[in-house]
């Protein structure tokens, strides 16, 4: 992408509504603009990143076995009547009636709705296990939504949800998700740290919260700082072995780790002075076990091998992509601006041209665009006829990982600069070195799924 014909309106200022670093960043980076209170559009530098995002939570669902499907924004009530959820779940809900007086909701979320999937088409133990998911729009009405995407009434976010005849199949779906979403975060660049965590209106025993930790959280966490010394990395891992699934949920969730609702004094005062933390942690997905709440009221039942009906055991599990993008940035940032991981990066490099204009300089970055894209990579080219100055801050500013500058004065050396944005280093090297390892970094990533 050319930036002189892209659509990316940054702003010299930052807006007076802008609290947290994440909101600050994206509206001057031009990558959303809000439309009302919590509600936004997401312009084309956020919705690439958005969509970055969005297939690494696809790509990891699917690894894990677990199926894509896509429900309606809309639900009607009578499901949620028939849960018992309807007037429980509280304002929150954005309740209305079209225009033959039904009453309708706009999705909070969609145990009831899967459920009456399920059971209107599966009927026989064999069919199981089953794990169901989507990526769709939500809303719900927060009462002071602020921070930009980290608490908006409407969100994108990933739920999926489980079936099995058994509680410890149930149990094992539930690890089974745990392994998977600490495989996407890490793949983000995030740590996202399990943590023992309240049900709220979802329901069931067993919840574990994903938070990664920021000073701007919204929840008070308590942990071991051991925790924050594992890492999942690039190991394989077999989706169907209960034994490999529940090492990684001992591993990850037996040292001391709990959010605010949850923290038991005494438990944490075991763990050595030393390594007791308190700290703000951002929440970024969370995993629930729940029985037969949803089954047992709506009647989602299957023949067992002993010729019985038996309601099914569920769990749910939620990622929210919309507000990673808030995580991101709130974890990887400095006061010049976003600093992207490669995995979610929405271009894989900028190209600045120091002299537009200039024939050799121009050629150069002809060249560089050409070969970049012929390998499959995304560059953004800064063609503009701008001062460097500026062309440097746009740069800093959208946070693209790695830049190469191109002006005459290396040009007459054979050479381009190559600059990392995170460390601010800078090495001058040919621009078909530069290319070549640009490429590798993004291969390497590739071929270790990080």
């Amino acid at each position: 992408m050319r930036l002189s014909r892209y659509f990316l309106p940054v702003l010299k200022e930052t807006p007076a509504e802008a609290q947290i670093v994440s909101h600050r960043y994206m509206l001057r980076a031009g990558m959303i603009k809000q439309q009302s209170a919590g509600i936004y559009s997401w312009l084309p530098l956020g919705f690439k990143v958005l969509r970055k995002i969005e297939n690494i939570v696809h790509e990891e669902q699917m690894r894990a076995g677990h199926i894509p499907i896509q429900m309606p924004i809309l639900q009607g009530a009578d499901l949620w009547r028939e849960s018992g959820r309807y007037d429980d779940y509280g304002q929150e809900m954005l309740r209305m009636q079209d225009r033959h007086g039904r009453d309708m909701l706009y999705t909070p979320t969609a145990e009831e709705m899967v459920t009456d999937i399920f059971r209107s088409h599966v009927s026989s133990y064999k069919d199981l296990p089953l794990t169901l998911y989507q990526i769709q729009w939500k809303f719900r009405d927060e009462i002071r939504p602020r921070f930009g995407v980290m608490r908006g009434r409407e969100f994108y976010m990933k739920d999926g949800y489980n079936f099995d005849l058994t509680k410890e199949d149930a149990l094992h779906a539930y690890n089974r998700h745990l392994v998977s979403y600490l495989r996407t975060y890490e793949r983000m660049g995030l740590q996202a740290i399990p943590m023992r965590a309240d049900s709220g209106p979802i329901g069931g025993d067993d919840t574990h919260e994903f938070l990664v930790l920021a000073d701007t959280g919204e929840s008070e966490v308590f942990y071991d700082s051991a925790v924050t010394d594992l890492s999942f990395g690039d190991r394989e891992i077999d989706y169907d072995s209960v034994e490999q699934c529940a090492g990684v949920l001992e591993e990850f969730t037996s040292k001391y780790a709990r959010t605010d609702e949850t923290h038991d004094e005494a438990l944490f005062n075991e763990v050595p002075e030393e390594r007791r933390r308190v700290a703000r942690g951002i929440e970024v997905g969370q995993i629930f076990y729940f029985g037969t709440k949803y089954s047992e009221a709506l009647g989602a039942e299957v023949q067992g091998p002993d010729g019985k009906k038996t309601p099914v055991h569920m769990g749910s599990h939620g990622i929210g992509v919309s507000r990673l993008l808030g995580a991101i940035i709130e974890a990887s940032h400095d006061d010049k601006g976003i600093i992207w991981p490669e995995g979610v990066t929405p271009f894989h490099c900028g190209i600045v041209n120091l002299k537009q204009g200039d024939g050799e300089a121009d050629a150069a970055c002809e060249a560089l665009y050409k070969s970049l894209t012929a390998l499959g990579l995304e560059p953004l080219y800064d063609d503009r006829k701008e001062r460097a100055g500026a062309k440097f801050a746009t740069m800093d500013l959208i946070g693209l990982p790695w830049r190469i500058t191109v002006g005459p004065r290396g040009l007459k050396n054979g050479v381009v600069e190559l600059t990392c944005r995170r460390t601010g280093e800078s090495e001058e090297m040919p621009p078909e070195q530069a290319v070549a390892k640009i490429a590798a970094i993004y291969e390497n990533h590739r071929v270790h799924g990080l």
